[in-house]
């Protein structure tokens, strides 16, 4: 739903806000946007994209009328939290291969991504409807993803330590079933089942990626 932009839960205009006004330098507002971005992503994991607005700028530090600024409507913050989410997945995959063992990556981005799912899990309300609507929003960003969850596998297989008849597209199925069968986003329960689902990808890793070398795939193919 729509907002007037410089309006607080009052009525008022956010005073800092209207002080400032296009005076405000722009590393200002990127910061702020970013503080936003950070705050609502918290709170749709903890509560759900219904969470009041005026919360998610209070946990931000910033005024509402920064928050309507930046995201005139629930649906573009949500979008922006969402886009952010993604971007952060990609980036950690190439910084953790960067700095881990191709398979020690892997396993710690697998965690990553189950954050990412209790986050969207907590957007869905607002977020299903936006992908639904926008088949190219929705490509891109599971593609992105799907992306990331390759590279990882892929220098996992050419490091011996992953096998090499899963893709990204099925890590993520997997990863992203464990969460939305456990009751809490971030429980001991989901980390659990993904360690293992993480060990059945080391397991008989030599022989998968000896067995694709030599063209014959099929014997961990049921």
């Amino acid at each position: 739903m729509a907002h007037d932009i410089a309006v607080g839960p009052s009525g008022a205009v956010d005073a800092a806000d209207a002080a400032t006004g296009d005076r405000r330098p722009r590393a200002d507002a990127l910061r702020n946007r970013d503080l936003l971005i950070t705050a609502a992503a918290a709170a749709f994991a903890a509560r759900g994209a219904d969470v009041s607005l005026e919360d998610v700028a209070r946990g931000a530090g910033v005024g509402i009328g920064t928050l309507y600024r930046h995201f005139p409507t629930r649906d573009a913050l949500v979008e922006a939290v969402y886009r952010h989410e993604i971007d952060v997945l990609c980036e950690r995959a190439d910084q953790l291969l960067e700095t881990m063992p191709p398979d020690q990556a892997l396993a710690e981005w697998m965690q990553l991504f189950v954050r990412h799912v209790a986050t969207k899990r907590g957007m869905l309300s607002v977020l299903k409807p936006l992908l639904s609507t926008n088949p190219n929003f929705s490509d891109q960003t599971r593609g992105r993803a799907t992306e990331a969850a390759s590279k990882l596998l892929d220098a996992g297989v050419a490091a011996g330590t992953v096998r090499a008849d899963v893709d990204g597209g099925d890590l993520l199925r997997a990863v992203g079933g464990i969460c939305m069968t456990t009751d809490q986003e971030r429980s001991e329960a989901s980390e659990r089942l993904v360690g293992l689902l993480f060990d059945g990808l080391r397991h008989g890793a030599a022989g998968s990626a000896a067995a694709i070398q030599s063209g014959d795939a099929s014997t961990f193919q049921d």
